[in-house]
């Protein structure tokens, strides 16, 4: 072998050695959107599932989390990541039922006795199920999370203290079929507005009230303008991380089974932390001044019973929810 080979051999073994550890020190970067602001217990949850994937992954993978709706809504980012404009989202099932359609048995009103039942129909068969069905939407449905127990909170001079109190306002739900059709049957005017528009419009008096759990009710600065709040907890919608399939199926084996695992490791830190906020921000908007009325829910459920039927596409998912005992 004459020099110039050896020399051309030796430049050659030396580029390879530099892209082998190029690619050794090469790490995956997720956008992961988040709509509610840094003070949040799921916020604080999205954190900690960015540190347990660095960990996991050692260091491969990076989730950068966007808070405060810095990505857009959650109806918007849910777009971006079946997109792939975004890696991953976390967002609740209301908004999410619309591209996957059998999310939204959980999202029916008292559709859950009690957390135990809950989280036993949501870390079940009918949870994985529910799951498996994202994918045909192109997204990665991972563990389920708390997003607390909604009730409705109104503005000064609509106070409510029975059904009849509803009749007339003009409430501020989610963008879905089933929350619309929800407060219909409780005879308020149902008006669907992304979440950061709100604020102002209970202020301004576009709306009369909105329904959330304490933690939102509370981060979102809505106490401020809305001092009256029934606890009826007429839904428990969960909320889960969601990820671009496609590019989740694109990484290595070992890095997909680092993200699953930070994401069911974050999503139990995530509702035992929301369970202890929620109790923390109910005694907060109190102190705050907040008329907080406990109310006999009953008239509630018996006015939403017709939606069980309205949704054909949900009854076998609502006999198997009520068969978990």
């Amino acid at each position: 072998m004459n020099f110039k080979s050896t020399k051309m051999m030796s430049l050659m073994a030396s580029c390879l050695i530099a892209v082998s550890a190029q690619v050794a020190s090469a790490e995956t970067v997720l956008r992961l959107a988040e709509n509610q602001p840094e003070t949040n217990p799921v916020t604080v949850a999205m954190h900690r599932f960015s540190d347990l994937v660095a960990e996991y992954s050692n260091g491969e993978v990076t989730v950068k989390v966007y808070s405060g709706a810095q990505l857009g809504q959650e109806t918007e980012t849910i777009e971006q990541t079946q997109a792939g404009i975004i890696d991953m989202a976390r967002v609740n099932s209301v908004p999410l039922a619309n591209m996957t359609p059998s999310v939204g048995a959980f999202t029916l009103p008292y559709i859950f006795r009690d957390a135990t039942h809950k989280y036993a129909v949501l870390d079940g068969d009918i949870g994985n199920d529910v799951r498996a069905e994202m994918a045909q939407a192109g997204l990665i449905g991972f563990d389920f999370m708390e997003a607390g127990s909604r009730s409705f909170y109104t503005r000064e001079g609509s106070p409510v203290s029975s059904l009849d109190d509803l009749k007339g306002l003009k409430i501020r739900v989610q963008n879905s079929p089933i929350s619309i059709r929800m407060v219909e049957l409780l005879g308020g005017v149902p008006t669907p507005m992304n979440y950061g528009e709100v604020f102002s419009s209970l202020q301004t008096g576009v709306i009369d009230g909105a329904e959330n759990d304490f933690v939102s009710f509370l981060t979102s600065g809505h106490y401020e303008v809305a001092k009256n709040y029934v606890v009826d907890g007429h839904l428990s919608p969960p909320a889960l991380i969601v990820m671009n399939k496609a590019k989740f199926d694109s990484l290595p084996a070992d890095q997909q089974q680092a993200i699953s695992r930070a994401a069911r490791e974050a999503a139990l830190f995530e509702r035992e932390l929301m369970f202890a906020a929620n109790d923390e921000a109910k005694a907060t908007v109190m102190a705050a001044g907040v008329t907080v009325s406990p109310i006999d829910n009953g008239p509630f459920q018996a006015a939403v019973l017709p939606i069980y039927d309205e949704f054909p596409h949900l009854s076998s998912y609502i006999a198997r929810i009520k068969a978990v005992k």
